[in-house]
């Protein structure tokens, strides 16, 4: 007996079955990958969004943006993810499980998501225009790859240790203090 060929799921049906799914999953043109479908994240990953996200929170609801961690999809072209904190400040809902315009996108590096953060989601991500940051944090160190929106182009700064990294569509910054907090200290 052979195995049933792949079938392509369409963008409709994966919002559609999605509802239903008992984990969380991304989708790329057809094809649907489970997100952390047995064991989570680590609480480094967890702490580090939550802190990322309640730094954030208050200047967001000031301005009247929308903040979400991790629950909310994005989607982008064909493609529905799942990022740990995204920040969108367009008037518009296009969805009520979705947005498709952020301003901030930060992604916790896991081992099993590196690769596709720093290029799959990169790549991706940078297309959005009215995305100006995207964030990939470490959780195993105080470093973050900062991602800035500069006319046509990205501009990349890796902060390591101590310093900020800029949140321009709440013209405020983020400290590495302020996204480490609890989770690694200064040396």
């Amino acid at each position: 007996m052979t195995e049933p060929a792949f079938r392509a799921m369409g963008l409709e049906e994966y919002l559609r079955s999605e509802e239903h799914s008992p984990f969380k999953r991304e989708y790329v043109a057809g094809f649907v990958y489970p997100l952390h479908a047995q064991a989570g994240v680590s609480q480094a990953h967890s702490l580090i969004s939550m802190n990322t996200s309640g730094t954030l929170f208050a200047a967001a609801r000031r301005r009247g943006c929308r903040l979400h961690m991790g629950e909310v999809r994005l989607q982008v072209g064909n493609a529905m993810f799942y990022p740990d904190v995204m920040l969108v400040c367009a008037d518009e809902t296009p969805h009520q499980y979705f947005e498709t315009r952020p301003c901030l996108l930060v992604e916790v590096l896991s081992p099993s998501t590196v690769a596709n953060d720093r290029v799959g989601k990169y790549a991706m991500y940078t297309g959005i225009a009215s995305l100006q940051t995207y964030l990939i944090v470490e959780q195993t160190e105080r470093r973050v790859y900062e991602y800035q929106r500069a006319g046509d182009e990205w501009r990349l700064r890796e902060v390591a240790g101590e310093g900020e990294v800029g949140v321009p569509c709440l013209n405020l910054a983020l400290s590495l203090d302020d996204i480490y907090g609890g989770v690694i200290e200064r040396a």
